[in-house]
């Protein structure tokens, strides 16, 4: 059995239609007999007797789930029951909220192919005459064609050299980041197999040049042998291969708030309706 005041605010907020505002400040201010405080510890007492629920859900701009572009909008709804429920049978309800309220996957419809249109039969009356001429086809160019060049070109036009490869264009460009690793063209076609590798495993040029050419010594000797000992010191690991399951991880759409400090959280945190904080500093009056 509820005390009054809870018994009072449970029966206001069970006439309010679906949508109404459910804030402490809104409840306070619509009915009389009690503050923002009193208020607050009655949704409280509601919430561990089974009652409600405060819930975050993710909301967009046209009222329903989902995301609008790249912006992301959290509303607090209230689940209200005027049949007490225990944790368990308000985690399924909340579950099944969160399954029914995620966005299904959309599919481009598909209009069917417009079926032929049947050929007119003749009058049976008029036959036609079986002299009459067949009538001319007429050609209509349905898309513009280049027609093919009859003749091999009398000059063959000279096919472009590949570029160089991005591993070849990093080193090339060694000695204008620092002048003690200028590197020539047989040094770069040497080591280019070396800093290919490197591009493999998922670095771009500028930290390619960065690993090459931190810590210098004040003079190089060798740039050669310099950066080929560099290549192979300070050769990147292989970054682990990502799982489908890591990249298809499924975003939240419903979190539960705790009634009293209003903090989320998923809902097998909650007991009560209540955070673990809040449950242990006990009820506020």
């Amino acid at each position: 059995m509820l005390p009054e005041r809870e018994r009072h605010i449970a029966g206001y907020v069970d006439a309010l239609p679906e949508g109404a505002a459910m804030d402490i400040k809104s409840l306070a201010k619509s009915q009389p007999l009690y503050g923002q405080m009193a208020v607050g510890s009655a949704l409280r007492a509601l919430g561990v007797a089974g009652h409600l629920r405060h819930v975050r859900c993710l909301s967009g701009e046209n009222g329903e789930s989902g995301e609008s572009g790249d912006r992301v909008r959290w509303v607090t709804r209230t689940f209200w029951s005027r049949v007490a429920h225990d944790n368990e049978w308000w985690d399924a309800f909340l579950a099944a909220e969160e399954r029914r309220s995620a966005p299904l996957p959309t599919a481009k419809p598909v209009d069917p192919p417009a079926p032929a249109p049947a050929p007119a039969p003749a009058p049976a009356s008029e036959p036609a005459p079986a002299s009459e001429p067949e009538p001319a086809p007429v050609h209509v160019p349905q898309q513009r064609t280049v027609e093919p060049h009859p003749h091999p070109h009398p000059h063959p036009q000279p096919q472009s050299r590949p570029g160089p490869s991005p591993a070849f264009a990093a080193l090339a460009r060694l000695g204008r980041a620092d002048s003690r690793l200028a590197l020539s063209a047989a040094d770069c076609a040497a080591l280019e197999r070396a800093a290919a590798e490197w591009f493999a495993r998922g670095v771009d040029a500028d930290y390619l040049t960065h690993a090459l050419t931190a810590g210098l010594p004040a003079s190089v000797d060798s740039p050669f042998g310099f950066v080929r000992r560099r290549l192979h010191d300070k050769l990147p690991p292989r970054l682990p291969a990502t799982t489908p399951a890591a990249q298809a991880t499924p975003v939240r759409r419903l979190m539960v708030e705790c009634t009293e400090c209003g903090a989320p959280g998923r809902p097998e945190a909650f007991r009560d309706g209540l955070c673990r904080n809040c449950r242990e500093s006990g009820p506020v009056v």
